[in-house]
């Protein structure tokens, strides 16, 4: 098995000082759909050491289009992805270790998490738990690699503790958060190609090369790409990485709330996000999907997956139909992200 990495051992950048560094490193992926499907399998056949990967999602066949550790079998079968992407990368690399954990990242679980990370990789569904990551990763100092992709349009920003702004300073600077693939869509060539800007950093980082403070975008189907150096968008009174961080997103007030509506078999969902919600683009994207509707000034009301969603402007939901806290969480995220 000696010659398993040695073309990447070729590559002068890392070399194989730089290819013993990574089989000692331990990288955190956050979420095991697109993005972290397919950067959990290049981190692994790159010869990381230890990769943790937590979901707390099923296969579905919906998923097969572009999260390539998994196949039909896994949807049958019902797995969870973190247990589908353990079994595939063990298969893949003997030579390391694995483990997934099934698994809501939350403030409550976040920290333990992080802890003794090298690197932590963002593929998560939802800007609120990045909030919540970007926080503990800023309070443990662990470096933050930022991810997201939908449509033809990705993202990537690696935030490093102490030397570039965090997510929470960069808020104001990206694009709308409102947009989900089950609304929108997504293609796999950008989920590709994000995966592997964040898996160049992660490589990069591991092996001691110097990062690049770049919030990176780009639409491959338009054509359309752009680098913005982020050095001087640090906050100094960021509630995160300022000078005096109270970690917001940690804090019980920050996260999103959940209970089930007594005798009503519906749970109520109260983002720990600030947002406003547009109805008419929220509307649009909905109406495609065909589904029915009813909208005017304080709330939208839709079928979504079975089950009815009831919508206002705050961001504020209530699922009808169920009072299963974490199917309503999913069926959330996925409308509004």
């Amino acid at each position: 098995m000696s010659s398993r990495y040695s073309r990447q051992e070729r590559f002068s950048p890392i070399g194989i000082a730089g290819q013993e560094k990574l089989r000692d490193a331990h990288v955190l992926i956050i979420g095991a759909g697109a993005l972290g499907s397919s950067s959990a399998e290049m981190l692994a056949r790159a010869g990381v050491g230890k990769i943790t990967i937590v979901d707390r999602d099923y296969v579905e066949m919906s998923n097969l289009q572009r999260q390539q550790l998994y196949s039909e079998i896994d949807v049958i079968n019902k797995n969870p992805k973190a247990v589908a992407a353990q079994k595939r990368l063990e298969a893949i690399n003997s030579d390391i270790r694995v483990q997934g954990i099934v698994a809501d990242v939350n403030g409550m679980n976040v920290e333990d998490l992080v802890i003794g990370k090298a690197l932590i990789v963002d593929a998560g569904d939802n800007f609120e738990t990045r909030l919540i990551i970007n926080d503990a990763a800023v309070k443990h100092n662990v470096p933050f690699l930022f991810g997201a992709c939908v449509g033809s349009y990705g993202i990537t920003f690696p935030m490093i503790p102490g030397e570039t702004p965090c997510l929470h300073c960069l808020m104001d600077h990206l694009p709308a958060q409102n947009l989900t693939c089950d609304t929108a869509g997504v293609i796999s060539p950008i989920v590709q190609l994000v995966a592997s800007y964040q898996v160049t950093t992660a490589l990069k980082f591991l092996t001691g090369a110097k990062l690049s403070p770049l919030l990176q975008s780009v639409d491959i189907w338009n054509d359309e790409n752009a680098k913005i150096r982020v050095d001087r968008l640090k906050k100094e009174n960021c509630k995160t990485c300022g000078n005096n961080p109270s970690f917001p997103y940690l804090s019980f007030e920050g996260q999103t709330k959940t209970e089930i509506l007594c005798g009503r078999n519906t749970v109520q969902i109260r983002p720990g996000v600030a947002r406003i919600l547009s109805f008419e683009e929220l509307g649009r994207r909905l109406e495609s999907l065909g589904c029915e509707m009813t909208v005017n000034s304080y709330l939208l009301s839709c079928s979504f997956e079975g089950r009815r969603v009831v919508l206002f402007k705050d961001g504020r939901a209530l699922i009808h139909g169920t009072n299963d806290i974490t199917e309503a969480r999913g069926i959330y995220n996925r409308l509004i992200g």
